[in-house]
């Protein structure tokens, strides 16, 4: 007769046949603490079930070795065996495919989490359009003889100028690859989007990366102390 499913016979014998290898009686009093069964309870239910057939033991010494009885289960053949060595082999293959695609997703959110947001892109462009428009006013008057300064702090402002046109090529190239990257795959026609955002591109408000450059370049070439 089966032993009932909540009784301790029945909870021994269902992990014995689950973990399929040697066991005494501690391990297995150990394993069922959440079943609150004392090691008394779970020593009579193995050697009741080693008596009744239901598992297989040896003694050794003092010590009683229990085991699930192996003709309950399905041994393969080589066949088989060949089988599931191949499933395997495919499924580790698939899990190791699967670490690499994590963890290039990883990467790439940790490569975008370090980058600038596109509304800090904005900002940060509107600010050094102010700027490049406050030093071309300064460098404006300075050449024009307004006031005249002495030829180190007139490179300090000639310096800062060119910093900040460096800040707007490298911004400006920023935005270009985080743009491209948005709209590569948008169902949204890009000039719609970019209107939508309510971007505004150098020309739209007429100025120019360039002719900013090309002030730069000038007032290197003109004489210093005139």
């Amino acid at each position: 007769m089966a032993p009932k499913s909540d009784s301790a016979e029945a909870i021994v014998l269902n992990f014995v046949n689950e973990q399929n290898r040697p066991l005494n009686a501690q391990n297995v009093a150990d394993a069922l603490q959440k079943f609150n069964l004392k090691k008394a309870a779970i020593q009579k239910a193995l050697d009741s079930l080693a008596d009744g057939g239901r598992i297989s033991f040896k003694e050794y010494g003092k010590q009683k070795i229990y085991l699930a009885r192996q003709d309950q289960f399905q041994i393969p053949n080589s066949e088989e065996l060949n089988q599931m060595k191949d499933h395997n082999a495919q499924l580790q293959k698939l899990l190791e495919d699967q670490k690499k695609a994590i963890a290039e997703v990883e990467a790439e959110i940790k490569s975008l989490q370090s980058n600038l947001t596109l509304d800090q892109i904005f900002e940060r462009e509107v600010n050094l359009r102010l700027e490049v428009q406050e030093m071309e006013e300064k460098l404006t008057k300075l050449r024009g003889g307004v006031t005249l300064v002495k030829p180190e702090e007139r490179k300090v402002v000639e310096d800062m100028l060119s910093e900040t046109i460096s800040q707007w090529r490298k911004r400006k190239r920023m935005f270009k690859d985080l743009w491209d990257t948005l709209t590569e795959n948008s169902p949204k026609d890009p000039k719609e989007f970019k209107e939508e955002l309510g971007i505004e591109y150098d020309e739209d408000v007429g100025v120019s990366l360039q002719s900013y450059n090309d002030l730069i370049q000038h007032g290197k070439k003109r004489p210093r102390g005139k």
